[in-house]
C-alpha cells in the first residue's frame, strides 16, 4: 500500500470516530445515528474516489493509471468497513436511504455487500498493473456491484 493512501485511510477513520466521538460526548447521537453516520461517512470517502474512476472510465477524463490505481487501492480499503456500519443497531435510524426490506433479506444484503468488497479488490489489483482497458473493464464490474445493491435496497 503507498504511504499517501495509507494515511489518508487513517486520516479519514480518524476523522469519523472524532466526529462520532464528539457527538457522543456532547450526548447529542445515540447509537443508531451513530451507525449512519459512520456509514455516510465511509460511503462519501467512496465517493469521492469513485468519480474520479467513473469519469476515467467513460472516457470523460483522461485516464492516468497512477491516479486510477491509487483511488482504486482506497475504495478497496474503504469498501469492507461498510458492513459494520449495518449493524442491527442502525436498523431505524432518521435520513438513512436504506430500504426496509434489507432487513427481512439481509442474507442476500450481506452478499451484494461482500460481491462489491471482492470487486472493488479486483479493481485495485487490476489498476495497479496500469492496463487502461482492464482496469476500466474491473471499474464497471464494481460499479454493477454498487447499482445491484442500490437498485434493491436504496431508497432515493
Amino acid at each position: 500500500m503507498r504511504r499517501g493512501t495509507a494515511l489518508m485511510i487513517a486520516l479519514t477513520a480518524a476523522l469519523v470516530a472524532a466526529l462520532s466521538g464528539a457527538a457522543v460526548a456532547q450526548g447529542q447521537s445515540s447509537r443508531t445515528e451513530q451507525y449512519l453516520k459512520y456509514r455516510k461517512g465511509v460511503y462519501q470517502v467512496i465517493a469521492w474516489n469513485v468519480g474520479p474512476l467513473s469519469a476515467m472510465a467513460q472516457d470523460k477524463q483522461p485516464y492516468d493509471a497512477a491516479v486510477f490505481a491509487e483511488r482504486a487501492e482506497r475504495v478497496s480499503l474503504l469498501t469492507p468497513m461498510l458492513a459494520e456500519s449495518y449493524a442491527p443497531e442502525s436498523r431505524d435510524a432518521e435520513g438513512s436511504k436504506l430500504k426496509p426490506e434489507m432487513w427481512s433479506n439481509r442474507a442476500d444484503f450481506d452478499e451484494k455487500l461482500r460481491t462489491m468488497v471482492a470487486r472493488s479488490e479486483a479493481l485495485a489489483k487490476t489498476a495497479a498493473g496500469g492496463d487502461a482497458a482492464a482496469s476500466k473493464a474491473a471499474f464497471f464490474d464494481m460499479a454493477q456491484a454498487c447499482k445491484a445493491c442500490h437498485d434493491k435496497y436504496r431508497a432515493d
